[in-house]
């Protein structure tokens, strides 16, 4: 009897834990992969359209205006991220992008490392941030000061 009821203890603990591994499906996550040419990789930011393309030594990022295209074309170190999980530096060409619920973006080397992060808390966003934001309402092209 004793064995009756260790067996339904385990198996009532062990099919919620089963069933909250559904492995990389991102349904309520926080943070959702995208698809490069939906994200201005000047302003790190999603949009719910495609912008442009540019291709620079036989790779192509993308900006949402001319200002972009041409921060990209000269500055290297704009076409490049940190892989928050790996401290890696990535190309934003190559990389595995994820966006969280503010359309901010993450770059990473691979996969596992997206699905590694979303599996994790949200970052909490700063304050210079939440102020870039507040201006992106007015500027739907967001902020183009590019630092």
């Amino acid at each position: 009897m004793k064995t009756l009821i260790l067996a339904f203890l385990l198996t009532f603990f062990a099919v919620p834990v089963m069933a909250a591994d559904n492995g990389h499906d991102h349904g309520n996550s926080w943070l959702k992969p995208v698809e490069a040419k939906m994200v201005c990789m000047m302003n790190d930011k999603v949009f719910d359209k495609e912008q442009m393309s540019i291709e620079i030594e036989g790779k192509t990022y993308y900006g949402c205006c001319p200002m972009c295209k041409e921060m990209l074309g000269k500055d290297a170190s704009k076409r490049a991220a940190i892989d928050p999980v790996s401290g890696n530096k990535v190309d934003k060409a190559t990389a595995v992008i994820g966006a969280d619920t503010h359309g901010m973006t993450y770059y990473f080397e691979s996969e596992d490392n997206l699905h590694k992060f979303a599996s994790g808390p949200m970052p909490e966003m700063k304050h210079e941030t939440m102020e870039g934001m507040k201006n992106d309402a007015a500027d739907d092209h967001g902020d183009h000061s590019h630092d």
